[in-house]
Order: structure tokens, then sequence, then C-alpha cells
């Protein structure tokens, strides 16, 4: 049986879809069968971030509805064959969503795939608590930002209360993924710093994916950062964080402002 994640956020623009694809390009590339299922109906994104918008033919409500079967849903990932797609609606609105319609197809993929994540549309609405309901784990993604902190807390409430774990007295176990992470600024004060992020939410954290121009310039090429740009810092981190999820016991390390040679020069000086 599968593992079901659930990749969500209070606040949108916060990298959730682009974290989605990245984590299961990592996970794939473990050897693992992989399944990213995109939860945002009518403003779909994930076959974007995964360059697959030309292949979809059918989607996540044509299988709730029984108009095609899940095999006809599926699009197989262009770099990777053991990564898929289940794409969202871009016609249709969230009340086309069931929760028995969704049991049934997490049910399916369970008995598919190593690992159905899927990626949760922001905030509370419907689509965000199904997205959520079903699933073994959450990946929370927060950027360090009062606003996006103060939302995230708020999902937490959620996952604690309207899943299936939590219905049953369980406890849905929680990560944290901090993204869009530069050191400068916050080393200036100008966001938050990762202890405080850490303090305020209270969960276990996953990893710290660094702001990045090459996250961008994957996206565009219709490409995972884990798949076209994996030597850059951001692939490095969604793939320590995937080996986390998995279970590995691998160190966080908190990215570095690297100051100028010429401001190291100074600062030497004037000390």
């Amino acid at each position: 049986m599968g593992k079901v994640i659930v990749v969500t956020s209070g606040k949108g623009g916060v990298g959730k879809t682009t974290s989605t694809a990245a984590l299961g390009a990592a996970l794939a590339r473990r050897g693992n069968n992989v399944v990213v299922v995109d939860f945002d109906i009518g403003l779909r994104n994930l076959d974007l971030v995964m360059g697959a918008e030309r292949r979809v033919v059918f989607d996540l409500i044509n299988v709730i509805q029984g108009q095609v079967n899940l095999a006809q849903a599926l699009v197989r990932d262009r770099h990777l064959e053991t990564l898929y797609l289940l794409p969202a609606s871009q016609t249709r609105d969230k009340d086309a969503l069931t929760e028995d319609g969704i049991a049934r197809v997490i049910s399916d993929l369970r008995e598919v795939f190593d690992w159905v994540i899927c990626d949760s549309p922001a905030g509370i609405e419907r689509g965000a608590t199904l997205a959520m309901r079903f699933a073994d784990e959450a990946v929370i993604v927060a950027n360090p930002e009062v606003s996006s902190v103060r939302d995230s807390d708020r999902i937490v409430g959620m996952l604690d209360s309207k899943t299936l774990k939590a219905e049953a007295g369980e406890r849905l176990k929680k990560h944290l993924l901090i993204a869009r992470f530069d050191p400068a600024r916050a080393s200036r004060g100008e966001m938050l710093g990762i202890v405080d992020v850490l303090d305020i939410l209270s969960i276990p954290l996953l990893g710290i994916i660094p702001e990045s121009e090459e996250v961008l310039r994957a996206s565009n090429l219709g490409a995972p950062v884990t798949v076209c740009g994996r030597d850059s810092a951001p692939s490095r981190a969604y793939f320590a964080a995937a080996g986390r999820l998995a279970g590995e016991c691998v160190e966080v390390t908190i990215p570095r402002h690297n100051r100028g040679l010429l401001t190291k020069l100074f600062g030497r000086r004037a000390a």
C-alpha cells in the first residue's frame, strides 16, 4: 500500500506546486513509483510545472464521475518512467469534487504507487480539505514571512481536526518545508529566521529550500528542479527533503549568506 502525502499551505504563491513536483521527481529518482495529484480544480498548474500541459486529455474529475478509468487519466512524466501526473480539471469548479469519489481514487492509487503526493490548493476551502482528508502525512510549505507562517498555523489546526486520522483519534504526522529562504535578507531582518518559524509552528523541519532563479528556470523549461537543475542548491535541498520524507536521517543545513570578497576584506580591516 502506498503512502499518501498532502502538500499544503495557508497562503498562495509560497512554492507548494513547485515543491510537489520537485519532491515527486526526487522520490521517483530513488526508484519509487510516484504519482502527483493536482487538486486545484479550475486553476491547475502542476501540469505546467511538469511540462505535461499538452498531453492532458482526461483529468481527476473525469475519473471521479466515472467517465474514464484511472489509467486513461494518468500522464507519464517525459523524464522519469516511474513518475506520473493525475491532472486537475481546468473547466470545472471545486463543487465537482466529492468525498466518495476522492476516497475511491486515492484507494486505487495506493494500490499502484509507492507515493501518492496530493498538491492541495492554498487556503481552507473544499478542495484543500478534500486534498488532506485521506492523507497519511502532510508537508506544510511556508515562506519565512509573518503572513505565510500565520496562515500555515491555521492549516496545522485543520490537519488536526478535518482528516480521517484526526477523526479516528490519531495524530497526522506533519513536516515543515521552508521555501524561498534568502539568508541575506534574513541576516538583515527583512524576513523571519528559521528558528523564529520553528518556534511559531512547532512542527518538525523537513527542509529549507533557498531562494534561487534555478527554480523559476526549471518551471519555465517544464520540468521539476530535481530533474533539470540537479546540481543547484534548491535541487540538493529537495533531494535531502525527499530522503527525510522516506525516513532517512539526513542533517538539515541552514543556507548561509556568503559575503563578497571586498566585503570580507573591508570587514576584516574594520575589525
